[in-house]
């Protein structure tokens, strides 16, 4: 298996609830905009969907995030683009 996406700062949110993983991309969305990351990846995995469904949810509403998508190749994870950093 080929990973495209390995050099991509990523969080996996396997086994964890909806409400510690809210946090947990909150803050690493926080984290790579202050680092000048432009993409990061989220897994959500599929099994239910309430990570995969929390994960959109939290995305859409984080001003941060400029847009998002689920990878094509895989349906476990979302690529997250965000806004260019400015320096305050």
């Amino acid at each position: 298996m080929i990973k495209l996406y390995s050099n991509l700062p990523t969080l996996d949110l396997h086994g964890l609830d909806r409400d510690y993983a809210a946090i947990l991309i909150n803050e690493f969305i926080e984290d790579n905009y202050r680092c000048k990351n432009d993409k990061i990846i989220i897994i959500h995995g599929n099994g239910s969907g309430i990570l995969k469904k929390k994960t959109q949810e939290i995305l859409k509403k984080n001003k941060i995030v400029d847009s998002y998508k689920i990878d094509n190749f895989n349906s476990g994870q979302t690529i997250v683009e965000l806004r260019k950093y400015i320096d305050k």
